[in-house]
């Protein structure tokens, strides 16, 4: 049984697809795709799909992934191509690459965001996420399913800083871009929430509501601060097998007057 992973977006319009509307999308198109599909047991078999932290409904994305298993050996970059054909436009697939290590879900451990503010000026937005950031914590509430939730938004933001948007966006008056870096932890502290707490320490309200994108997500990288690619592992794990299969090269036979 062969497994790939796949990076999908969700842009545009198709960022208001929930789970279950992109879910059933991707299992249209592998029926088209006519990929060969690893099926459960039991009475109502459904296709091995393993999706990995899923964007909330109405926010855009660069960095979603899932994992599928194949009863028969495929070429990842074809793969790629047929799905991609298959599915509408916005979402795309935008990688894939056979898996050769364990655990993708634990290498999503943190994501990158960006928060178009339009309405706000960048002056505004800047005095707001100092603030936020010189607080020990900031507690928001979120409805949920169990009732109204109190948390601390703070302590799981790894990094959040505001610039001006560029010069030549389309529309007119102030816009500040924050750009956001966020542990998934638990409860999970998503960008709405960091919102609500920069309300609550510098009243900052946009508007309108944020147009909220996530650029990327994998593995935090406390050193740099940054966010590394969770496919990288298997495309290293891809490029050394080759080469490991063919072990060292053989000793030359010795020459020399002494040979026979």
């Amino acid at each position: 049984m062969q497994r790939v992973r796949l990076r999908y977006t969700k842009r545009g319009r198709l960022r208001f697809t929930s789970h279950r509307d992109f879910q059933r999308a991707f299992e249209r198109a592998l029926r088209r795709a006519e990929v060969p599909m690893a099926y459960s047991a039991g009475f109502t078999p459904h296709p091995k799909v393993s999706y990995a932290n899923a964007a909330p409904t109405g926010t855009g994305s660069e960095a979603e992934y899932l994992e599928i298993a194949l009863t028969e050996q495929r070429d990842p970059g074809k793969l790629r191509e047929l799905l991609d054909e298959s599915l509408p436009d916005g979402l795309d697939i935008t990688d894939a690459v056979e898996a050769r290590t364990s655990g993708l879900a634990d290498r999503l451990t943190a994501s990158v965001w960006e928060l178009r503010l339009e309405g706000v000026a960048a002056e505004d937005a800047e005095r707001a996420v100092a603030a936020f950031l010189a607080a020990d914590t900031v507690e928001v509430q979120r409805r949920t399913k169990n009732g109204m939730r109190t948390f601390d938004a703070r302590a799981a933001v790894a990094g959040l800083e505001a610039t001006p948007a560029p010069s030549d966006r389309p529309g007119q008056g102030p816009c500040a871009i924050l750009r956001l870096v966020v542990r998934h932890v638990t409860p999970a502290v998503r960008p709405d929430d960091v919102l609500s707490g920069l309300r609550a320490v510098a009243d900052l309200a946009p508007p309108v509501p944020a147009a909220v994108t996530r650029l990327a997500q994998g593995l935090f990288d406390e050193e740099s601060g940054t966010v590394t690619d969770p496919l990288a592992p298997d495309r290293e794990a891809v490029t050394a097998a080759p080469q490991k299969a063919a072990g060292p090269a053989a000793a030359p036979e010795p020459t020399g007057a002494g040979s026979a």
